[in-house]
């Protein structure tokens, strides 16, 4: 049964977004319809010890750090492979606030993503916190996120690809 081209075009285009769905989500769509789960937020005296422990039982890459309710700092996973491991630092006894990345880059949640992602590749961040208009935090956006969100767009054609033969699966991200 042959399809005419009218219905040939529209399928072609259901499974295959042109660039002007990718294009305009990247320019229409903000951060707030990326972020799916609200902040890890702990304030600047918590211990290290603390956070690095809420971080894995919450299996999180990054913490809030919040002085009086407003962002003062950021605390990732980079923090402690370069600033915390391999030292004799007392984890009970060293706050959060020590070594915690002071006023990094914020965007507010109505930010589009082309924007976001441009920032995250051109500064080589994993990770940016939003923050409302009294730089309250509200939410952080990961590449992850936006990897994630892109890749929806695509979801058909990422779902067909065959495996790698020599590849086995992993059981878990740990080590990825």
């Amino acid at each position: 049964m042959p399809v005419d081209e009218d219905e040939a075009l529209r399928l072609e285009a259901e499974e295959s977004p042109g660039p002007s769905d990718l294009e305009s989500a990247l320019a229409n769509d903000t951060l707030a319809d990326v972020v799916t789960q609200p902040p890890l937020i702990l304030e600047g005296a918590t211990s290290l010890a603390d956070a690095i422990g809420k971080m894995r039982d919450e299996r999180r890459a990054c913490v809030l750090v919040v002085e009086a309710g407003k962002l003062a700092g950021v605390f990732t996973e980079r923090d402690i492979l370069m600033k915390v491991a391999a030292t004799s630092m007392d984890l009970e006894r060293t706050r959060l606030d020590e070594v915690m990345t002071r006023e990094p880059v914020t965007l507010p949640a109505d930010s589009s993503v082309a924007y976001a992602l441009n920032l995250m590749v051109l500064e080589g961040f994993r990770h940016i916190p939003m923050v409302d208009e009294d730089e309250h935090p509200v939410a952080v956006v990961s590449m992850r996120n936006l990897i994630e969100y892109l890749g929806s767009f695509y979801s058909r054609d990422l779902l067909t690809i065959a495996p790698h033969p020599r590849l086995s699966r992993f059981k878990n991200r740990d080590g990825a």
